[in-house]
């Protein structure tokens, strides 16, 4: 089994399991603590060390379905926390793309979701956490108890500790499905107006980008809960999976593939539609094909994820055109915009402008090269990678992408490490 999503790693480390809060961690140099591994790159990777397998946790401890506050483990997945609160009129404040990451996870790589321009990311909504340190007894924290330790292992990566629980404000809604309206367009300029347009009506608002077109079109999709049908629908969770890693000989993702994909999928969405969706087509469209990372052989994929501020923001075309020159690119190729709300976290990559991600199938160093020349057209017009997507990020451009790092470090616990952090430490 590969160490993290994107198949590239299988690495030399050494595991624990808590399957129990009381469970105490031996004394041990090198831990990180990990949920699901649905981390790309190599933030959930710890070569050499230990990794602290929390899945096990994945217990309630509390529900108040008055006020849509709810107390769970660290390994309590999204999905299931959604099947437990949704017919009870609630849903996650904030949810990634995929259902699979653990709520540990989303803490610490602080999520962000196609709702961020109007509430913000995952960590606005935690309201305190369990942490477990390697010397001394477990801490509460919370914004008024342990303050600076709450603001750094929100979106801390798993470096400040190995974190046990966590207490979230919920969603409240009224009913299970989504009302779901997709777009077609043809240009970039075309994606910044529908975004301007949408998020003064929209709570979610995101785009398929066809990475093989230089001028940038795609799919808008926009979508807000709905007033049709009632809690008790099913959620939508039917799932298939990729039964076997496709051969190296034999990628699925290729030239192709990708370019009769990208035409179907347009020819699918022309025009304007709106149409009722269930909350696990709508958020979590690749959770119904289970192990889909397989589909890209046993060298694995990179993701890359950027964010850059929208008034540098038309570097994203000039990246486009670079993918689509380069012929290279996939299927999953999103773009969204995010807001001003901000962030407890210290770390947290989300911040106001627009964000880009495309998946690449590894073919070695003919990759690498094209991440590298990404990185560079990020970090000239003052934008972030994301840590929880990458594998390539440079010491320089991760010291660019998080100013307040030497606000962070401190609260660093000594015992934990990843392969990503000695990685941008140049270690």
């Amino acid at each position: 089994m590969s160490d993290s999503w994107g198949n590239l790693y299988r690495s030399n480390q050494s595991s624990i399991t808590l399957d129990w809060r009381s469970d105490p961690l031996p004394a041990r140099e090198k831990m990180l603590a990990i949920g699901n591994r649905r981390s790309y790159g190599d933030v959930c990777i710890n070569d050499g060390g230990t990794v602290v397998e929390l899945s096990g946790l994945n217990k309630f401890i509390f529900f108040d379905v008055v006020e849509g506050t709810i107390r769970c483990e660290a390994g309590v997945t999204l999905w299931q926390l959604a099947k437990l609160v949704v017919p009870r009129g609630w849903f996650l404040p904030v949810t990634p793309g995929t259902g699979f990451a653990t709520i540990g996870g989303a803490v610490a790589n602080d999520v962000h979701g196609k709702n961020h321009h109007e509430v913000g990311s995952f960590g606005c909504f935690v309201q305190s956490l369990g942490l477990r340190r390697s010397q001394e007894s477990d801490l509460t924290c919370s914004a008024s108890e342990n303050p600076e330790l709450f603001a750094a292992t929100i979106g801390g990566l798993g470096l400040t500790g190995a974190i046990i629980w966590v207490e979230l404000s919920l969603k409240k809604i009224t009913h299970s499905l989504m009302v779901v309206e997709s777009i077609a367009y043809e240009t970039y300029d075309e994606f910044i107006s529908l975004s301007q347009e949408s998020e003064r009506t929209h709570e979610y608002c995101v785009s398929w980008v066809d990475c093989l077109n230089i001028a940038g079109r795609g799919v808008f999709f926009r979508g807000r809960h709905g007033e049709r049908g009632n809690l008790n629908d099913s959620l939508g969770d039917n799932a298939r999976s990729v039964p076997v890693i496709v051969g190296a000989g034999f990628p699925l993702v290729n030239q192709l593939s990708l370019r009769l994909f990208n035409y179907f999928y347009l020819r699918s969405h022309r025009g304007v539609r709106e149409y009722d969706e269930t909350i696990a087509k709508f958020f979590y469209p690749l959770d119904s094909l289970l192990d889909w990372n397989r589909i890209y052989g046993r060298r694995g994929f990179y993701q890359f994820q950027c964010v850059v501020p929208f008034e540098n923001a038309d570097v994203l075309t000039q990246v486009l055109k670079k993918v689509s020159t380069d012929k290279q690119g996939s299927f999953l190729s999103v773009l969204k915009t995010m807001g001003d709300k901000t962030s407890p976290a210290i770390l947290s990559f989300c911040r106001p402008g627009v964000t880009l991600a495309l998946d690449f199938p590894n073919r070695g160093r003919r990759t690498t090269e094209l991440l590298s020349t990404l990185e560079q057209m990020i970090v000239e017009a003052e934008g972030a990678i994301y840590p929880a997507k990458d594998a390539t990020m440079s010491t320089a451009t991760f010291e660019k992408s998080f100013p307040r790092l030497s606000e962070f470090t401190p609260h660093i616990d000594p015992a934990y490490t990843s392969t990503f952090w000695q990685r941008v430490q140049g270690a």
